[in-house]
């Protein structure tokens, strides 16, 4: 009988210590350290293999950099958005590990994904380890998609699910619900532990690779936003797929964190419907369907993600503080970055903010990350401030140096059609990008350039003075 043992492991990031402890080395991370049982074969294959007795090596075959290589072949899922995420379909013999916050839609995703796929005469086999055939199939009719002939399953042992699958025709896509509730027979931790889901994930992706199943796993995330389990699961798939959205909106947003077949700044955009996820085709229309027009502190940024153009609306409201330490809340942008910006609205222009509150907002619930939308952010702030209205007809785009310049940015061309195609006139941006300025000269939109920071202030204080000049006289 093989011998067992025991080895405390890092439920954060897998790292292993002969003895606990409260803090892990490798990551950080505290009372993360929990004690795993593991067997004979485990302490086996975690020898040398000099003392494992293993067998002796084959000589491989090496080639040279020239070659011939086809592109990837590729099945589109039936979601357009989905697809555009992935790279342009399902690779066969790809894995993807797609995560989110409970209840943000990951699993209706992936039924309407199998449904389609299905219906498009694929074999699709969905493992559901949280729930039983009954209630997958219960949310398939609510989502009009009981008809489809995706074949359901219920279980957690991977052994199991590959012997299964083994045994008749490999299928186009495997969905796994999720991997932290699969387990083993070769680990004897109890399921979501690092050590089951570091093997669960490495033989459903050794099984990906051999049959040419495209394979999607299912991951919780903590607290944090972060997939829960060990990183190097993340490393071990072709793809990392990030869901997220807010509660209060009904968008969702679909990103891709890791792609070996595509890029990884892509965004799917997904409107929560009753029934089911809906595409949106143009989210910049809906992103700006709500709009306060001609309400100071707002500012239209146009935006880049990925390949795609995207209109959002940014909201800033600069009011007085009682407190010692001003407020800087911040939803939807880095708090880093505004920061900065205030610095730079203080140190090069003048706008003093250190005794006011201020609280920023991106409309709609996305969360933008690009430097671009740097001249939006420090518009509205000044709007705000001076209770100068910016026009409703304005786009703005560019980001903001720490000696208050105004820098190009890529992808020019393509924020002005976009603006343009939604009635925008007006676009303000850089001094820098000229040759963009007359590219689109026989467009319908006007740009105006800016050179540096102080004169965009300069005009925003300026178009403000005149209601505070009002207000002073009815005083």
């Amino acid at each position: 009988m093989a011998k067992r043992g025991a080895s405390f492991v890092c439920q954060a990031c897998g790292a292993t210590y002969v003895r606990w402890q409260g803090k892990c080395d490798a990551c950080g991370a505290w009372n993360s350290i929990a004690e795993e049982e593991v067997g004979g074969g485990a302490l086996q294959n975690s020898l040398p293999s000099a003392q494992r007795g293993g067998r002796k090596g084959r000589v491989l075959t090496l080639e040279s950099l020239a070659g011939t290589t086809e592109d990837a072949p590729r099945t589109a899922s039936g979601i357009a958005e989905f697809d555009r995420v992935a790279g342009g379909g399902l690779v066969p013999g790809s894995v993807l590990l797609i995560g989110g916050d409970p209840g943000i839609g990951k699993s209706t995703l992936l039924i309407q994904a199998s449904a389609a796929l299905a219906r498009a005469g694929q074999r699709v086999v969905y493992v559901s380890g949280e729930e039983a055939v009954a209630q997958v199939r219960l949310r398939a009719a609510r989502l009009g998609l009981a008809e489809a002939p995706v074949e359901l399953a219920a279980e957690t042992n991977v052994e199991d699910i590959v012997a299964t699958l083994a045994a008749g025709r490999a299928p186009a896509l495997l969905v796994i619900d999720s991997i932290q509730t699969m387990w083993t027979d070769t680990a004897e931790s109890a399921p979501g532990t690092v050590t089951q889901v570091r093997s669960s994930a490495q033989i459903l992706i050794r099984y990906a690779k051999r049959s040419g199943a495209a394979v999607i796993l299912v991951g919780h995330v903590t607290k944090d936003g972060q997939i829960a389990g060990p990183r190097v699961v993340e490393h071990m798939v072709d793809a990392v797929l990030s869901f997220e959205g807010d509660g209060a909106h009904q968008f969702r947003i679909l990103r891709a964190q890791k792609n070996r077949f595509g890029p990884t700044d892509e965004i799917g955009v997904f409107e929560m419907t009753g029934l089911g996820l809906a595409e949106v085709a143009n989210p910049s229309e809906l992103f700006l369907s709500n709009r306060d027009r001609g309400a100071p502190g707002t500012a239209v940024y146009a935006g880049m993600e990925g390949t795609r153009p995207l209109l959002v609306e940014i909201q800033a409201l600069v009011v007085p503080t009682s407190l010692g330490t001003p407020r800087r809340a911040v939803v939807g942008w880095d708090s880093s970055r505004l920061s900065m910006v205030l610095a730079v609205l203080e140190a090069r222009c003048g706008v003093k903010l250190g005794a006011h509150d201020v609280h920023l907002n991106v409309a709609g619930g996305l969360r933008i990350g690009e430097p671009a939308a740097d001249l939006a952010v420090a518009a509205a702030l000044v709007s705000s401030l001076s209770g100068a209205a910016l026009p409703a007809d304005a786009v703005y785009f560019g980001e903001i140096s720490l000696t208050g310049a105004v820098r190009p940015v890529a992808y020019g061309p393509a924020r002005l059609k976009e603006a343009a195609k939604l009635g925008f006139a007006r676009a303000v941006m850089p001094a820098g990008a000229k040759d963009i300025a007359r590219e689109m000269a026989d467009t319908s939109i006007a740009t105006e350039t800016v050179s540096s920071l102080a004169e965009l202030v300069a005009e925003i204080a300026a178009r403000g003075r005149p209601r505070a000049v009002a207000r002073s006289q009815d005083g």
